[in-house]
């Protein structure tokens, strides 16, 4: 799918504000009916626009409240370190998200744990799984904003 036009980008918005919104209201709020707006979800889904549908859940309900930001520096950029990175932290639950990323260090993590005692043995797990030059890591103190939906240009052009 090469370019949304204007009433994908206001589907994408809504399922992007509320994934369990009924069609019939995507649909009426996007100026479509209910068939036309269920196609075309269905070619943004097939396309690879939206990759699925999940619930967010609430961390600290879910017992991992302590949020980590790690920054890595690898030894060295070679593809069997790199592999041996990916296959650790795919094995790791508690990271939820990882970055590649440029600048002075290479790799952003996000991890979840319930405490201090978890984050520490996630870090023994993955600093005896590869060698890692750097290791800097950052405690959330307080959360102040959080999306999952991404900025889309919904207005008329």
């Amino acid at each position: 799918m090469s370019g949304l036009d204007q009433i994908d980008r206001k589907i994408m918005a809504e399922l992007m504000r509320d994934a369990t919104l009924p069609v019939a209201q995507i649909a009426e709020r996007v100026g479509l009916s209910q068939t036309p707006c269920w196609k075309r979800i269905q070619k943004l889904e097939a396309a690879g626009v939206i990759e699925r549908r999940v619930a967010l859940a609430d961390p600290a309900a879910l017992g991992v409240g302590l949020s980590v930001f790690v920054l890595l520096e690898a030894p060295d950029h070679g593809a069997d370190w790199r592999a041996r990175f990916c296959a650790a932290i795919e094995a790791m639950p508690e990271v939820m998200e990882v970055w590649r990323v440029a600048g002075q260090l290479d790799y952003l993590l996000r991890i979840a744990v319930p405490d201090m005692a978890c984050f520490d043995r996630l870090y023994t797990r993955l600093t005896e799984a590869v060698p890692i030059r750097k290791f800097t890591s950052h405690m959330a103190l307080e959360r102040i904003k959080f999306t999952t939906a991404y900025p889309v240009d919904t207005a008329s052009r």
